[in-house]
């Protein structure tokens, strides 16, 4: 039987700054409104649409499971912004099979979340037009909630991304004594 003893977080590494924990949380709850929104569309709900723009949208059916998909799949996504400011970002957790209890590589986690971050921004900033174009599918009210509801998701790419830069300074930013590297 192999024994595996705990990695325990680098006392080096310095623990991230308020203003990073608050943009990890505001990141992972930016895409709620939305994912709520969609849910309703799978139940059935017009949320906005006219009965006809609901009716071609085909929110039934595998629809319906696509926007639940998406609803989870981009929360999901978001609260991984989270383990850029908790330990599990730089430790794994245990119970994550084969890799669990490993130190996570720095670069392993900034460029996936670089990327993602300035993606989220060119995804989501078009949205900011949202009132300026016509949307015949839906009603006046629902086209006035709907740009609010994915308003906040032009936040998500900047809010990602200022949250990766902290945690790559605060990774890099390793005293040569503790690391065991004689300082020079």
């Amino acid at each position: 039987m192999v024994r595996m003893t705990a990695v325990a977080l680098d006392p080096a590494v310095s623990g991230p700054p308020r203003w990073a924990v608050r943009a990890a949380h505001a990141a992972a709850l930016v895409t709620l409104p939305t994912g709520i929104w969609r849910l309703l569309l799978a139940t059935g709900h017009t949320a906005g649409y006219t009965d006809a723009g609901y009716g071609a949208m085909g929110f039934t059916g595998w629809g319906a499971v696509y926007v639940v998909g998406l609803s989870v799949a981009g929360e999901a996504l978001a609260l991984l912004t989270l383990g850029l400011v908790r330990p599990w970002g730089e430790v794994l957790p245990r119970w994550i099979p084969l890799l669990g209890g490993r130190r996570v590589r720095p670069m392993a986690a900034v460029v996936p979340a670089g990327l993602a971050a300035l993606a989220l921004t060119v995804l989501w900033t078009p949205f900011l037009a949202w009132w300026a174009l016509p949307h015949p599918h839906m009603t006046v009210l629902g086209q006035t909630l709907v740009g609010f509801l994915y308003l906040p998701l032009v936040a998500w790419g900047p809010l990602l991304g200022a949250v990766t830069v902290s945690y790559h300074r605060r990774r890099r930013a390793v005293r040569p004594e503790l690391a065991g590297v004689a300082p020079s």
